[in-house]
């Protein structure tokens, strides 16, 4: 598949050649790409919710009062749940919500991804992603010249450091080093931008994968 390829000034660079077996995809996976999601986000999950059970609740434990003769309620100790102050019954505890996935698994859903957004003619591929200033102005300017107003930009191995600062506060635009490329991110964001350094990343890390699995 090959997808032409411009500056961040909105210029004609060439064109670039993306591999069918990463981008061309025909048959997506809705169902992997809902399991990397999930996968993802309970991950990103603290885990730090908790609440007090009776055990924790400092109060007194004896009886509160005799059992017979009381006209009222047996009791315990007022650290019950039923009373105002108690214990809850079922508290929350602090636990890690991240489950496993296949590594097999989380690549399909990468490439998925991917080739969805290749089929929808939503990647857009630029020669670099530099800013010789850090001006979130001029950034948001010649991102409208490529009308990315909703975009994940993958910019290399490294994020130029005037880029990242440009773009943290423009509004629905992420910047991703090539290692932080993930399905959730691309999913989120109605346009994906590589750089040529960032689509031979990509081919070398499915390569190593294909590597491993030969192995």
């Amino acid at each position: 598949m090959k997808i032409s390829v411009n500056t961040l000034d909105a210029k004609a660079a060439g064109s670039v050649e993306l591999d069918d077996a990463i981008f061309g995809v025909t048959d997506i996976r809705a169902d992997i790409l809902q399991r990397m999601v999930k996968y993802q986000l309970a991950k990103r999950r603290a885990g730090t919710h908790a609440a007090q059970s009776r055990s924790d609740v400092t109060t007194s434990h004896s009886k509160i009062y005799k059992q017979k003769g009381t006209g009222g309620a047996r009791h315990g100790s007022k650290n019950a749940p039923i009373f105002r102050g108690g214990g809850v019954a079922h508290p929350p505890r602090p636990r890690d919500h991240a489950h496993s996935l296949p590594k097999k698994v989380r690549a399909m859903a990468l490439r998925h991804a991917l080739s969805a957004k290749a089929a929808a003619g939503e990647i857009v591929v630029l020669d670099a992603l530099m800013l010789q200033e850090p001006k979130t102005a001029d950034l948001r300017a010649r991102l409208a010249k490529l009308e990315l107003t909703n975009a994940l930009l993958i910019a290399g191995p490294v994020v130029d450091a005037n880029l990242a600062k440009a773009a943290r506060n423009i509004p629905d635009i992420d910047v991703l080093p090539d290692a932080g490329l993930n399905v959730y991110d691309i999913l989120r964001r109605r346009k994906l931008v590589l750089t040529k350094d960032a689509i031979a990343a990509i081919s070398a890390r499915f390569a190593d994968k294909s590597k491993g699995e030969a192995a």
